[in-house]
């Protein structure tokens, strides 16, 4: 039996290179860019494994987590954000993944926790981030709460709205 796996991500050019590089794995994927589309294809082929993105267009991937895992309890689940936080990581894990991993992933990253042994911890990063990047992160996370309203990020970080429209306009730091 081939691993049937499940790509769910609204990013379509990621979600389209990703797929590519996990069917030379082994895989057999079957890509959705939706919760919709993800429900239409697990009503039809039952996977194996599943990598959903945390947000998509129509919803909150977490809430299909839950469902795969009532669709098969043993299906190795992980989730992928671009907007990771320690909350989010838990409720994931709670919900039923076995990793959580920050976009863009790496997709060797991806299959070692596809593919690790049930309670395998994996490694410690070989570089962890720069106290500028967790600030950064902490900003991206406040503003996405905030539904991307700048001022209502400002209040609630207790920043000038111009200091931060200037550092939502910089890319990230390393």
């Amino acid at each position: 039996m081939t691993n049937q796996l499940l790509l769910v991500d609204d990013d379509a050019p990621f979600r389209q290179r990703l797929q590519v590089t996990l069917e030379r794995k082994g895989y057999t994927v079957h890509g959705a860019g939706s919760l919709a589309e993800a429900r239409t294809l697990v009503a039809q082929v039952t996977p194996t494994h599943a990598v959903v993105d945390m947000r998509l267009g129509d919803g909150n991937g977490l809430d299909l987590v839950d469902e795969l895992r009532g669709v098969s309890p043993e299906m190795r689940i992980v989730v992928l954000t671009g907007y990771g936080n320690l909350a989010t990581a838990v409720a994931a894990v709670k919900a039923g993944a076995v990793d959580y991993l920050a976009k863009p992933a790496d997709p060797d990253e991806i299959i070692r926790a596809l593919e690790a042994e049930p309670g395998e911890k994996p490694a410690a990063p070989a570089e962890p981030m720069s106290a500028d990047r967790v600030r950064w992160e902490h900003i991206q996370r406040v503003y996405e709460l905030c539904e991307r309203n700048v001022s209502e990020t400002a209040r609630r970080l207790k920043m000038h709205r111009r200091t931060l429209q200037r550092i939502l306009a910089k890319r990230s730091p390393r």
